[in-house]
């Protein structure tokens, strides 16, 4: 089949395409025709070499897919060749062909494309593990998503208001409009300066309950001032600072704050079969009555990867990017 590789770790020039074996399958996973996959930003990490697939992973970048299967493994009984599915896989999306366990594989809801649905896995499952499992995000509830108009952003902004939840959110003023439409409740420019001034005066000097985080340090004090009582900061990404100095911790005590750092691809498979499931049985009905949708930025051929790859690291994109493998859509 053919892939994306890459031999050394560099730029998006680096991405080079080559003919390589089929992947083989085990009894319980599926081998499945990728019709569409999606970048994410591990993808870019990957190609930096800061980001290694998991032990036993494809050495093949993409984490998730959509497309046909078209063979499956002796133990499988609740699949047949010629189901459409999608899912979250650990590596090897970047290709013609990709192995998925079977109980990572969802059935396409009614009414989402192909191509659509590969802008669903990671994001959704990573925003839903986010507020509902790490964030407890109950109804009415206030939440601050930074990065409100990325993949993850535009996931969270749907599920925080699939819970009624009052949602705030930090992206740069041309990305508000996208934000509004999927249910904000006000967004901020971060390029203008501090977001908390804004926020406290917003939310009626009261605190946010969850805040979905990707940039690191330079925004942790500030999340930390406009924290409520038990609040809850979910730490996903580290887009600009690992390191910090200066804060004052007594804040976390005094208002029991809860820090907590969560990946998705590293998890155990128990793990993220267990996410599938209770997100598949919560989105499935919801994305057919159009009350979820995965948001498309702009679609590549897979042949442009090195370009799909330069468009997102300069940040000009809402929603997901995907790369078209097979087929028109």
């Amino acid at each position: 089949m053919e892939a994306i590789t890459f031999k050394n770790f560099g730029g998006p020039e680096v991405l080079q395409f080559a003919s390589v074996p089929d992947p083989e399958i085990g009894a319980d996973e599926l081998l499945v025709e990728v019709y569409a996959t999606a970048l994410n930003r591990a993808d870019i990490l990957q190609r930096k070499g800061h980001y290694p697939p998991p032990k036993g992973a494809s050495e093949i970048p993409g984490l998730e897919i959509a497309g046909k299967i078209i063979q499956k493994g002796k133990s499988v009984k609740k699949w047949k060749e010629g189901d459409f599915v999608f899912g979250l896989i650990p590596g090897g999306g970047y290709a013609e062909k990709a192995v998925i366990h079977q109980d990572m594989a969802m059935l396409i809801p009614d009414g989402i494309s192909v191509q659509h649905a590969a802008a669903i896995p990671e994001v959704y499952l990573t925003a839903y593990q986010a507020l509902f499992w790490l964030g407890n995000l109950s109804e009415n509830q206030s939440v601050l998503i930074h990065a409100g108009a990325s993949g993850v952003g535009t996931a969270a902004i749907q599920l925080a208001k699939s819970r009624k939840a009052t949602v705030f959110v930090t992206a740069t003023a041309g990305k508000h409009e996208t934000c509004h439409q999927l249910g904000a409740d006000a967004a901020f420019d971060y390029t203008t300066g501090s977001f908390e001034e804004w926020l406290t005066k917003m939310n009626s000097n009261q605190g946010v309950n969850i805040i979905l985080d990707f940039i690191g340090s330079p925004y942790l004090a500030q999340n930390i001032n406009v924290l409520d009582m038990d609040g809850k900061m979910i730490q996903l990404a580290l887009l600009g600072s690992s390191i910090t100095s200066d804060i004052d911790l007594s804040k976390i005590l005094k208002k029991r704050i809860q820090i907590i750092g969560s990946t998705l691809r590293n998890r155990s498979l128990e793990y993220q079969i267990e996410l599938t499931r209770e997100f598949y049985h919560y989105s499935k009905e919801r994305f057919e009555r159009k009350k979820l949708k995965p948001i498309i930025g702009k679609v590549f051929d897979w042949q442009e990867v090195q370009e799909a790859h330069r468009y997102m690291e300069s940040n000009k994109n809402i929603g997901k990017i995907l790369l078209q493998i097979k087929g028109a859509y």
